[in-house]
């Protein structure tokens, strides 16, 4: 058995830990550096003193990586090209007649623009938590049945959350429901900085008869506070040419399926 590392090591290891997944429980550090539930809290405990992480039920989350939500613009400004491609491959699995829940986020935002451009649809119903997302479908009325959820109004993502914004989807069966998330990893899952958007993802993955996870490169390999859905609970993932390949092989080891656009 090997000696175990002096506490001030043992907590810069598990910090890089921490750092390159975007959040850690208990039991994998304990797992990891062979030390007791206890002896990780405390560490965890003097790493959030010291403002490196925060903690959070069952583990902890790094402060300095996912903590601050970007607004809507903000994101929309990062990554667009991926985006654009992520959007166009997500919206040729639709086919005319079908109904889709679109969620919010920029990149499912890029999927309503390409399925606008698709002259060929008809007769789509798209339902949405997203009030840009339903501006960009505007145009395509009355091709397209427009639907928004209702809710409660997050101004930073433009996005309708609890209360009441579960009741309609309670109410509707989907063909698919592309979801965008913050996070994807093997063992982590789908996940998302934010609780009550997290909430509602989950309430659209539950409402279809699939669901598609769409996320640029900059997710994979990240965990976030909100989970959405274990790996095996989504159809694919949708990402962009950004994502390194060991993260690829990584979810496709872990049976989930990846298109990379």
């Amino acid at each position: 058995m090997s000696e175990p590392l002096p506490a001030a090591l043992r907590r810069e290891r598990m910090l890089d830990l921490i750092g390159r997944a975007g959040f850690a429980r208990v039991a994998d550090l304990s797992e990891a550096f062979q030390v007791s539930d206890v002896t990780v809290r405390s560490d965890l405990d003097a790493l959030d003193r010291e403002q490196s992480i925060r903690r959070v039920h069952g583990g902890a989350v790094l402060r300095t990586v996912g903590m601050r939500e970007p607004s809507f613009e903000e994101a929309l400004e990062s990554s667009a090209d991926e985006k654009r491609r992520i959007g166009e491959a997500a919206a040729a699995m639709v086919v005319p007649g079908s109904s889709v829940l679109l969620d919010v986020g920029t990149t499912t935002a890029a999927i309503a623009r390409a399925l606008v451009e698709r002259e060929d649809l008809e007769g789509v119903t798209v339902i949405t938590n997203g009030l840009t997302i339903a501006l960009e479908l505007e145009r395509a009325i009355p091709r397209f049945e427009v639907v928004v959820t209702g809710g409660t109004l997050r101004p930073l993502q433009h996005s309708l959350v609890e209360p009441l914004a579960s009741v309609l989807l309670g109410r509707v069966h989907a063909d698919v429901a592309f979801l965008g998330c913050t996070g994807v990893h093997p063992t982590g899952g789908i996940t998302n900085v934010n609780l009550p958007e997290a909430d509602l993802k989950r309430a659209m993955l539950h409402s279809a008869e699939r669901a598609v996870v769409v996320a640029d490169g900059s997710k994979l390999g990240r965990t976030h506070v909100g989970r959405i859905a274990a790996v095996d609970e989504v159809a694919e993932l949708v990402t962009g040419g950004s994502a390194s390949g060991d993260d690829v092989r990584a979810l496709r080891d872990a049976g989930l399926p990846v298109v990379v656009a």
